[in-house]
């Protein structure tokens, strides 16, 4: 079955700056995508082409099989939802849902009907005759989500909208635009340099850096199997070892000054030669646990109160490493200064 979004060695140049340089991706029907990137990387150039905003350079773009590039905006059947909400100031919310219906030549009675559908569906039913100015921004971001589904598009692209909103309503509405994207089925393309968004409500990510695409994947393999360095880096949070090889034959290296097994060295390692390691805070234990074949001596450098997590950061000696333990509500949290012993599998310390 051929793919639903295509998009097929897209470049885009302004001057002699390339933002976006052969660029290839294929996504199905009903799947949320998430260009994910630092500023400046190319993802919202990517998603103002796909929208007709932008013109490709080179490329083209497909959507449910028909080549799109050429076509202008109107002509697209995509809806857009924007940062900056763009609702019309004039207009009440009922208005506003109903202007693109209005546009197609909708009658005033199906127009009414599909606006009371809308509201219902983002959750505010009765609100049709307020004014965006009456309204909270995340209210007014609902509203710019019924206005783009409203026409009933072939699909969906967000850039960045959640990111004028505090984090608190953030969260709530990222929630609330999957649950209306599943339960649409609506192909959805979604912008953003959060990597908490993405993660959590995509189907896949297109992870990109200066232009390029570093890994497209599920969340869990962008997490948990970083395809380079950026995406390791970029994506959540990671601690970088600096350590030495002591034997390459026998995969034992050296972490200032304590010698640790890992579960594989690359063809290229050799002994007395420097590398860099990797790890998730999430894997590492206070002491030992079931499973854990490393441990490792410190001493604790600072600890963060994050509510239910605890992050501490504990220093190996050069290297200083951050761990995160739930919050015993029953002991008190571990001190600066004080020595630890932490452990971790040698299968969860990665090679970079």
């Amino acid at each position: 079955m051929a793919a639903f979004l295509e998009v097929n060695n897209l470049t885009k140049t302004f001057g002699t700056t390339t933002v976006v340089k052969s660029v290839n991706f294929a996504f199905d029907k009903g799947e949320f995508i998430s260009l994910l990137g630092p500023s400046g990387c190319g993802k919202t150039t990517i998603l103002r082409m796909i929208a007709g905003f932008e013109h490709p350079t080179s490329g083209s773009i497909k959507v449910d099989g028909q080549d799109i590039t050429g076509l202008k905006p109107n002509q697209r059947q995509l809806g857009m939802v924007f940062q900056a909400y763009a609702l019309f100031p004039n207009l009440n919310v009922g208005d506003n849902i109903g202007f693109g219906l209005k546009i197609a030549g909708m009658p005033a009675e199906q127009r009414r009907a599909r606006v009371d559908e809308m509201l219902k569906l983002i959750g505010l039913p009765g609100f049709e005759k307020r004014y965006p100015y009456e309204m909270s921004g995340g209210q007014q971001q609902r509203v710019a989500l019924a206005r783009a589904i409203a026409p009933r598009p072939r699909m969906l692209l967000l850039d960045e909208p959640l990111s004028a909103l505090d984090a608190k309503i953030r969260v709530s509405l990222r929630e609330e635009i999957r649950a209306i994207q599943l339960e649409l089925g609506i192909t959805t393309v979604f912008v953003t340099h959060d990597q908490e968004e993405a993660l959590s409500i995509s189907d896949r990510i297109v992870v990109m850096n200066n232009g390029n695409i570093e890994q497209l994947g599920a969340p869990h393999e962008i997490y948990n199997k970083p395809a380079t360095r950026f995406v390791a880096t970029f994506v959540g949070h990671l601690n970088t070892i600096e350590a030495t090889v002591l034997d390459a034959a026998a995969r034992t290296v050296a972490i200032d000054g304590q010698t640790v097994t890992v579960s594989a060295l690359p063809a290229s390692a050799a002994s007395a030669a420097p590398i860099s390691l990797t790890l998730r805070p999430e894997v590492l234990a206070v002491g030992p646990r079931d499973g854990n074949d490393i441990t490792l001596t410190g001493t604790i450098s600072d600890v963060t109160f994050l509510g239910s997590v605890i992050r501490l950061r504990v220093a190996l000696g050069r290297n200083i490493i951050s761990l995160d333990t739930f919050n015993d509500q029953r002991t008190a949290p571990p001190a600066r200064n004080e020595p630890i012993t932490i452990s971790l599998a040698s299968k969860d310390l990665l090679v970079l």
